[in-house]
């Protein structure tokens, strides 16, 4: 895609959500351990769930389900007995989930204040309004492209309602490549560790254990994404 036409339907897509998300909202008690989420980037359930977890500045391992994915989907469907997303994991409470409004609910009730926000609250509006921030970019972070999997989980600084974040995150989701999500929304709390390591307050950056790489700008990463795990081909660096 172009890159003009791809950030102009990625910003589309978070006006769609009003810019829901953008925020941290009332953070409740810490997980200890990170949550887990099987979802795919342009799933409008999926992304309520999401959107959740940038308001809670929860952090989560992500396991990419993209529609073909050939590793990840049947983890799901042997865990919760089919395969439906988006599926919350939580390893701190033994909780787990099917269906994106008991998951936003649970969320907010175990590591919030309890209430959820208006945006993700609204029922019929939330879903339809999801559903047309997908629609935006329909084709992207939808699909498996075939990938080599890194033997060890990425890391991804990011929050739901940017626009660059959410390019980085469909590429990703299309190579099938499970990443910790740090979310570091405005408010976030954990921004001020993010740039001590970063050394600038600018998302999304990627960190790639498996080669040393750690990353600022979407195209870049999108570049390095496609060329280290992309094609399916075995690779030294993977």
């Amino acid at each position: 895609m172009n890159r003009v036409l791809d950030v102009a339907t990625s910003f589309s897509a978070t006006l769609a959500r009003l810019g829901s998300a953008v925020s941290v909202g009332n953070p409740g008690k810490r997980p200890e351990k990170p949550l887990e989420l099987y979802e795919f980037e342009n799933c409008p359930y999926c992304r309520k769930v999401r959107e959740a977890l940038s308001m809670l500045d929860l952090e989560a391992m992500i396991y990419p389900c993209p529609k073909r994915g050939p590793r990840v989907r049947e983890q799901v469907k042997k865990r919760g007995g089919k395969t439906l997303f988006p599926y919350l994991v939580d390893p701190n409470t033994g909780k787990e989930m099917y269906e994106s409004d008991d998951i936003v609910r649970y969320l907010f009730e175990t590591y919030g204040d309890g209430n959820v926000p208006l945006l993700l609250s609204l029922r019929l509006l939330t879903d339809l309004t999801a559903g047309l921030a997908s629609a935006f970019r329909p084709l992207q972070g939808t699909f498996y492209e075939p990938s080599t999997p890194p033997k060890k989980p990425l890391e991804l600084y990011s929050f739901e309602a940017s626009p660059f974040c959410r390019i980085a995150r469909e590429v990703l989701c299309s190579l099938e490549i499970p990443y910790l999500l740090h979310n570091v929304a405005k408010g976030s709390p954990s921004r001020e560790a993010f740039v001590e390591r970063s050394g600038k307050m600018m998302v999304p950056y990627l960190v790639d254990p498996n080669t040393g790489t750690e990353i600022f700008e979407s195209a870049d990463i999108v570049a390095y994404l496609r060329q280290t795990y992309g094609g399916g081909k075995e690779k030294g660096s993977a």
